[in-house]
């Protein structure tokens, strides 16, 4: 075998040594899978407007459609669909017409379709991408952000070139502290600014100036004569990333000072009555961990009331749905819940099944939209199905309006997704956890275990669906996967349990306790244990077999090996170390070892699968490679599998989907006993 394996678009070095009738879930079913999201409801709460998600087999890319669902009938329609890409539906206030984006041009421009005449308008010619696209009441403008570049700095003065002669591009002069982004590379010269746009055709106009970033959820005050919006306009905002207020700009470039509290406000909403201002908040303290809390401010004297300041959880995505009455999402035990709260405080629930806008991992997500209609549109998701429109009526009646993968999934018998709860044997913590056992599952059987670690740390699993997961449990895995201490949805003293912490012998111990909790169940098979994680959760992965020989072979995906490199390499450090650590590389030399699996590779003995995008700025590749070499100068078996063209987001097409998951299965099977 290479040293190092490169993983072509379609092309696996290693393939699994079983393979399935179409009955289970298999690898080229993810090509296939479909989900909802960015779902807009009319102002009259008759249709709902989403984009449609798809992927293209050809191409191996993602589909981006427009569809329309009757919220009584139930009966689709395409608006648009076919090869172009669209997105960032809009509905103007009178329901008449439906602003979004599409490169149906040839490029990224502002649309807007006119729904009885069924004629659509290109708007724009711009130069650079858009950003949240919001009508104004009187629908007579569409405000959005673009970024507008500035030129690169030039240090030396180059000698001119003669004519028709080739030289070199020339050097790149890098004088920012925020230079580079994981997808993007290096950060182009340039902020986002605000612009309006006449709705019926004309010129963009910018609003905003500055070297600040202005962008965000964009708010129209009720009479259409300005916009609230959120910036971190303070003069070093690169050092201090947890800062932001909000602002008001007029049509005439006038800007407003609304906001000065410490830490950041954002995501304004406008009721209709124009006479309360809600907004979201949360604190500059230099914590890897901050719930966001629901204010609302009296627009005429600008005075601002914290709502519902201790519920302990992280509120989402405020929208009015009656001049007293918001929607919003919060997660909560593994789980994104759909809820109303008053302007006095009082919390509803709604729904938990705010679910299915990503494919890979179980991970918590879901959108929705709310207006005056008396309903609210939502992506609902399970642990078998990825995301479909659904609704919920004034007095709270569910209603699934799609069934999106029905044709793919319908005849497939899938793993079924189970809870379980359990004792840390570290501190005696609850923790929770799921596991998927295989298709056809019998308990009198012993399955092998696959232990799976979620990223972040600061994000949370749940009972969602999830390609990957089912990809291993139509294998023959029970997949086992938990919310172990630092992970959200469990409110802030949870969270905190691993402030300077991670990785750690008590993150560990969680996962390792759910380990014993699922051999306790009867039909585990002890002797074939397996461990696998990607980025936080491959950080988790390498410091587990630094701490134990239970696995019989591990794949550490995108992962951190040394926090004394990562944190100076990476796109990531200027937010990350003031708030996931004590203080500087430098001046804390030993606690960044201790966190570092790097410090425990000398305890390795398990067999290692590595694996990393090419051009991975969040967890740079030479992270991967160091692990490589220190396992290799030990003689420990291990292989390192380079993804091409392939950023942080490793399965974010869906090859590199299908590469990360048969590889896995691969080395699994090699160390089955």
């Amino acid at each position: 075998m290479s040293h190092i394996i490169r993983c072509a678009v379609m092309a696996c070095a290693i393939v699994p040594a079983v393979t399935h009738a179409s009955t289970v879930f298999d690898s080229k079913d993810i090509f296939s899978l479909e989900y909802a999201s960015d779902v807009q409801l009319s102002p009259n709460g008759d249709s709902v407007i989403y984009v449609r998600n798809s992927n293209d087999v050809m191409r191996d890319s993602k589909r981006r459609n427009l569809w329309l669902v009757d919220t009584k009938s139930g009966e689709q329609s395409p608006l648009f669909s076919g090869e172009s890409q669209y997105s960032q539906p809009r509905w103007s206030e009178d329901g008449k017409k439906i602003a979004f984006v599409s490169n149906m041009s040839g490029s990224s421009q502002i649309h807007v379709h006119y729904i009885a005449e069924n004629k659509t308008a290109l708007l724009t010619q711009l130069q650079s991408g858009v950003s949240n696209l919001t009508w104004s009441p009187d629908g007579k403008w569409l405000a959005f952000s673009q970024l507008v570049n500035e030129k690169p700095s030039v240090i030396a003065a180059m000698p001119a070139k003669p004519k028709g002669a080739t030289w070199s591009e020339p050097a790149i002069v890098i004088d920012k502290a925020y230079y580079q982004a994981d997808g993007r590379g290096l950060v182009k010269p340039g902020y986002r600014q605000i612009f309006v746009l006449p709705s019926d055709g004309g010129t963009a106009r910018q609003l905003t100036s500055g070297e600040y970033h202005h962008s965000g959820k964009l708010s129209w005050r009720r009479d259409s004569k300005s916009i609230i919006f959120s910036a971190n306009r303070i003069k070093d905002w690169e050092y201090k990333r947890l800062e932001g207020d909000l602002f008001e700009v007029d049509l005439n470039n006038n800007l407003q000072q609304l906001t000065s509290a410490s830490g950041r406000e954002h995501t304004p909403s406008f009721s209709n009555d124009g006479k309360k201002l809600a907004y979201l908040s949360a604190s500059n303290a230099l914590n890897p961990y901050r719930n966001q809390k629901l204010n609302i401010m009296k627009w005429q004297n600008k005075t601002t009331k914290m709502i519902a300041g201790e519920f302990d959880r992280s509120i989402s995505n405020p929208m009015w749905i009656s001049d007293s009455k918001l929607a919003i999402s919060y997660d909560d035990f593994g789980k994104r819940k759909l809820a109303t709260i008053t302007t006095k405080g009082r919390i509803t629930d709604l729904t938990d099944s705010l679910s299915g806008t990503t494919l890979g991992r179980p991970y918590l997500s879901g959108e929705f939209s709310g207006n005056y209609s008396g309903k609210i549109a939502f992506t609902h998701g399970s642990s078998e199905r990825p995301a479909d429109v659904a609704i919920i009526s004034k007095r709270g009646k569910q209603k699934q309006l799609t069934t999106l993968n029905e044709d793919l999934l319908a005849h497939k018998t899938l793993g079924k997704v189970h809870e379980i709860n359990y004792k840390s044997s570290f501190d005696g913590e609850s923790i929770q956890g799921w596991y998927i056992t295989p298709p056809n599952f019998d308990p009198t059987k012993k399955y092998p275990l696959l232990l799976e670690i979620h990223g972040g740390p600061h994000l949370a699993y749940g009972p969602h669906f999830s390609a990957e997961l089912q990809r291993y449990a139509a294998e023959g895995y029970v997949v086992f996967y938990d919310n172990h201490r630092g992970s959200s949805s469990y409110g802030e003293r949870f969270a905190m349990l691993l402030k300077y912490k991670y990785s750690s012998k008590e993150d560990f111990a969680d996962h390792n306790s759910g380990v014993d909790a699922m051999i306790q169940t009867g039909f585990i098979d002890k002797e074939n244990v397996f461990i696998a994680g990607g980025s936080a959760g491959g950080i988790a992965t390498a410091y587990a077999i630094g701490l134990s020989e239970r696995f019989n072979a591990a794949v550490v995906v995108k992962p951190v090996i040394n926090w004394l490199s990562k944190v100076l390499t990476a796109d990531s450090g200027l937010l990350q170390i003031p708030t996931q650590f004590p203080g500087m590389p430098w001046d804390h030399v030993e606690h960044y070892w201790q966190r570092s699996p790097m410090s425990l590779v000398g305890n390795v003995s398990t067999p290692t699968m590595l694996m990393t995008g090419e051009e991975d700025l969040r967890t740079p590749m030479a992270e991967t490679e160091q692990y490589y070499q220190a396992l290799k100068l030990r003689k420990v078996d291990t292989v390192l599998i380079k993804i091409p063209g392939a950023p942080h987001g490793i399965a974010g097409r869906p090859s590199r989907m299908i590469s990360k998951i048969e590889h896995t299965l691969a080395w699994f099977e090699k160390y089955k006993k």
